[in-house]
């Protein structure tokens, strides 16, 4: 649109032409073909739309200059005025730049490798190689050594994709390519009314597990769906087990409830005392490992020998590995078998350690006869029922265990006069 201007304001024209009339106020716009004393605005520039040609007979229209406006957080990046140079930039915060860059690239692969590098695969005996146990390492980094298996079996997984490489091609300290930080979290397995009190509790804790309140909420409100869900998917019921044990410390009346239903139902009570057998197995061989402590078979405690400790971390290590879903019962009783027979050879190979356990073995058996023998009484039984009690081979077996102590009475007293 070209909009009329003061005749004033107008570019005088050359040679002998008449200047032109001034155009009213009133009007807007030029009489057509009529360009002499008229401006033509530019036209607003997009950043997609291309210049625009100049049109004929405009050579004495002025044209303001275009001006492409620069956002102000550009500008600061581009025109560090108080930064240092970069060889005034201090160490550590060099360090910390690159630190997150690469975790920004990574994400948790940078932190995975920390461990894949240090920690000594499963069963690799101490001898054959620098690095630690995930025990130790965990030790050392000041957290729970199930949160350095997570890391090490979120790199077992990858290696066995082939997209980083097996700890044993990995020595401490050594940098390799790490996978984007996308593809960290499909390797990493990781464990009412809002406004009401019990509405804030879920809600509380719905933001700590970092999903969403509502759908906290929606399954709370609906048991039913909760419970359906758990019978008919065994991921479902995984979870909600796991819920349960977190919430066991707090919750004594649940606990109570628990264990009731425990000890009523044959099949758990039998699933409970084979867990709570296994558990004393891993804890036997747990503390010759860590504590380099080991209890014989008579009882005694003694020092665990180099070999015999190095054993039970081992097959520690290959149990650390096994995942949540996989039993630890056949691992448990090989590494418990193992390491007592390696025990019972450390008993036989010392002789003053072998007469020892002998000893241990005598007088663990004397209190448990004494016992029994201590209970052999009729003091409860009134005279005239002791006909009804008594059995014909009673006081048979009673003799043989009189001439089975008789002859140990004699031997231990042939001991003492040749000593």
């Amino acid at each position: 649109m070209s909009v009329a201007i003061d005749s004033s304001d107008a570019v005088a024209p050359s040679g002998d032409d008449a200047p032109a009339e001034p155009v009213p106020a009133h009007e807007e716009t030029a009489e057509p073909g009529d360009t002499t004393n008229t401006w033509t605005p530019p036209t607003t520039e997009t950043p997609d739309a291309p210049d625009a040609p100049a049109e004929s007979g405009s050579d004495n229209f002025w044209t303001p200059p275009t001006e492409v406006p620069v956002a102000a957080d550009t500008v600061a990046a581009e025109d560090p005025e108080d930064d240092p140079a970069p060889g005034d930039v201090p160490e550590s915060i060099t360090v910390d730049a690159h630190e997150f860059g690469v975790y920004a690239r990574t994400g948790g692969w940078a932190f995975a490798l920390k461990v894949a590098r240090s920690v000594r695969p499963g069963g690799q005996p101490a001898a054959d190689s620098p690095k630690v146990s995930a025990r130790k390492f965990a030790a050392l980094a000041g957290c729970s050594a199930d949160r350095v298996m997570r890391f090490y079996k979120a790199w077992d997984r990858a290696a066995d994709d082939g997209l980083v490489p097996q700890f044993e091609a990995l020595a401490p300290g050594a940098d390799v390519e790490l996978p984007d930080a996308d593809v960290w979290l499909s390797y990493y397995v990781s464990r009412n009314s809002a406004t009401s009190v019990r509405g804030q509790a879920i809600t509380d804790a719905a933001e700590a597990e970092g999903i969403r309140p509502t759908k906290a909420l929606e399954v709370a409100e609906n048991p039913t769906a909760l419970r359906a869900a758990i019978l008919a998917d065994p991921g479902t019921a995984e979870a909600a087990r796991k819920a349960l044990m977190d919430r066991l410390d707090e919750d004594p009346v649940l606990r109570t409830g628990m264990a009731r239903d425990i000890v009523r139902t044959d099949d758990l009570k039998k699933a409970v005392a084979e867990e709570t057998k296994t558990g004393g197995q891993l804890e036997y061989v747990r503390r010759i490992a860590e504590e380099g402590e080991v209890k014989t078979p008579a009882g005694q405690k003694i020092e665990a020998s180099p070999e015999l400790r190095e054993e039970a971390e081992r097959h520690l290590s290959l149990i650390d590995e096994l995942d949540e879903d996989e039993e630890a019962g056949e691992w448990a009783r090989e590494a418990y078998d193992t390491v007592r027979t390696l025990v019972a050879e450390t008993v036989d190979k010392d002789p003053e350690l072998r007469v020892q356990e002998r000893r241990a073995k005598f007088y663990s058996s004397l209190q448990k006869a004494t016992k029994a023998f201590e209970e052999l009484t009729f003091d409860d039984v009134a005279a005239e029922e002791i006909d009804d009690i008594v059995e014909d081979d009673m006081l048979q077996r009673l003799e043989e265990l009189q001439a089975a102590i008789a002859t140990c009475i004699t031997a231990l007293q042939s001991a003492q006069k040749k000593d």
